[in-house]
């Protein structure tokens, strides 16, 4: 039986034109499309890329709901000056939330009072959210796992999948998907996903796999046609060839905790030039 993965390119060389077909795997209604999606916004130009992509990303009949933390207890240290300060942060976080509403009119908009990553993970519970999205604030990978950074926070914890966003090199958002394969279910899943959301997007999809010790070609071409095949660690090839989407689909093994710390998805979450969406089982 000839395989359907593609030999291995020289870097740079483009997959075909034309996206493979779709993976064989069925997923429970509303997972695939995102019906329901969190965006957590501050006053960065990251967090309302974060608004402005998972706007994109939501099914078209689904919900975004739009969330500013509002941390009014790092004002104690204030003194005389607390109440002031948390006037400020008040505004602020309105401020934030009327920038949302100039991308995203017909989201919902609310400030909560926490810490950012806490809030998020809260709403997403209650919402039953099936996404969300965050901006990436550029925090290496050590310093977000030792001080906390809210992405970090939520590809551990979050209990669906998460949208790392970066502002992409080219308006219309996303152009151009890349999905990582492993021959894993999660690969599946996120396979699935990034082939339904080019398909209802109109955009090119491209499956890449890395020859690695654990490499099984027969798992990878169970998923997808047309699978480039980069030697190499995992988070090297994806990070790599991230360089020529916009978005990078990758599956969770669902690790929580000091378990996650060295997973794939959570590093090249990190270290990509690009959007990386990881999703999660639900």
């Amino acid at each position: 039986m000839e395989s359907n993965v593609s030999g291995n390119e020289p870097p740079g060389t483009a997959w075909p034109a034309a996206p493979p077909p779709e993976p064989r795997i069925d997923l429970a209604p509303g997972r695939t499309a995102f019906a329901r999606v969190l965006a957590g916004v501050d006053s960065t130009g990251a967090s309302l890329e974060a608004v402005r992509q998972g706007e994109r990303l939501r099914d078209p009949a689904g919900s975004l709901d739009v969330v500013t933390a509002l941390e009014l207890a790092t004002t104690a240290q204030a003194g005389f000056a607390a109440t002031p300060a948390a006037a400020q942060l008040e505004a602020e976080s309105e401020e934030a939330l009327e920038s949302a509403r100039a991308v995203a009119p017909d989201a919902s908009f609310r400030v909560v009072q926490g810490r950012a990553d806490q809030v998020l993970l809260d709403e997403a519970r209650a919402v039953d959210a099936t996404l969300v999205a965050v901006g990436s604030h550029e925090i290496s990978r050590p310093v977000g796992i030792a001080l906390g950074s809210v992405a970090t926070t939520l590809l551990h914890s979050a209990p669906c999948s998460v949208l790392v966003a970066r502002e992409p090199k080219q308006e219309g958002f996303p152009r151009r998907i890349l999905v990582g394969v492993d021959g894993s279910a999660e690969a599946e899943q996120a396979a699935a996903v990034a082939f339904a959301l080019g398909e209802r997007l109109g955009v090119e999809v491209w499956p890449i796999a890395a020859r690695d010790k654990d490499f099984d070609i027969s798992a990878v071409d169970g998923i997808a046609t047309n699978v480039r095949i980069e030697d190499g660690s995992p988070v090297d090839a994806l990070v790599a060839a991230a360089a020529q989407a916009d978005l990078l689909v990758v599956g969770s093994r669902g690790l929580t905790g000091i378990r996650a710390l060295g997973s794939v998805s959570e590093r090249v979450a990190h270290q990509a030039h690009c959007s990386v969406l990881v999703v999660r089982r639900p």
